[in-house]
């Protein structure tokens, strides 16, 4: 009982600490989705917090992209033991203003049922939804994720080579963006996982942008796994280009409820 006060006592320091230095990054949930889906009648409540601790040298003449807080509410539902829906709203937090929403986006998924057999982790999501106009030149947005993962006995490998596209604004006729983004976790035990997680995104596809104008990101990852209902994900990540944050702290801190033996069946 000593030691989960001492772990608890740690990540609530953690959480202060982190929580008192955040300042900004100009995604609002930063995380490498794996493939498994959260279960028929399991509701999970996450919380994701970033910062860009020292920004990017090039960067949109946008007030609200100076070093911002960002604060997302994500709310997973899941529909059946494959079919799920998120729903996020965006926060900004910034040096004199207010706490102020950015936007809201909808996320079903659907994930490749454990009876087929399939040798790798297979799911697929659609995400969509607005940003106002204060914060993106694109207020609609489309975002398409083929996730896939596996998990070996010592390593956790997952994959998201990600699309999106403006539906409405001022990129509204370029095509689709490329935004892959992977993580490598190393499982030390049952509880602790340590690994490695990328972000990138490379610009139009079949006409990239230069290289130092892609976004090419690299984070020190830490998850525990204390509890199954409850999820905690730190990271801290460094920029490789010049349009890239140079600096930067997330955390996720997500719990589930709901009925549990609902997840074994459809």
């Amino acid at each position: 009982m000593q030691t989960k006060r001492v772990i608890t006592t740690v990540l609530l320091g953690l959480t202060l600490i982190y929580s008192n230095r955040l300042i900004g990054q100009d995604n609002y949930e930063i995380q490498v989705y794996s493939s498994e889906s959260i279960g028929k009648g399991i509701t999970m409540l996450e919380l994701h917090s970033n910062v860009s601790l020292i920004g990017p040298k090039i960067g949109e003449e946008n007030i609200h992209v100076n070093h911002p807080f960002h604060e997302t509410l994500e709310i997973t539902h899941g529909f059946s033991s494959i079919f799920e829906v998120g729903l996020y709203q965006f926060t900004n937090i910034q040096n004199g203003f207010n706490l102020q929403w950015v936007g809201t986006h909808l996320r079903p998924r659907i994930t490749v049922p454990e009876t087929w057999n399939c040798p790798v982790g297979l799911s697929f999501s659609v995400e969509i939804g607005y940003q106002s106009k204060a914060y993106s030149p694109d207020t609609w947005s489309l975002e398409i994720r083929p996730i896939i993962d596996k998990d070996f006995r010592k390593v956790y490998l997952t994959f998201n080579p990600t699309f999106g596209k403006s539906l409405q604004g001022l990129n509204e006729n370029l095509p689709f963006d490329f935004e892959p983004s992977l993580k490598i976790a190393f499982h030390l035990n049952k509880k602790v996982n340590l690994g490695a997680e990328y972000y990138g995104a490379t610009g139009p596809m079949f006409h990239s942008s230069s290289f130092q104008n892609q976004v090419h990101i690299i984070y020190a990852a830490l998850d525990l796994d204390l509890h199954p209902d409850w999820e905690f994900n730190l990271g801290t990540g460094w920029g490789l280009t010049e349009s890239t944050d140079k600096f930067v702290v997330k955390l996720i801190i997500g719990h589930k409820s709901g009925n549990k033996n609902k997840s074994r069946n459809n």
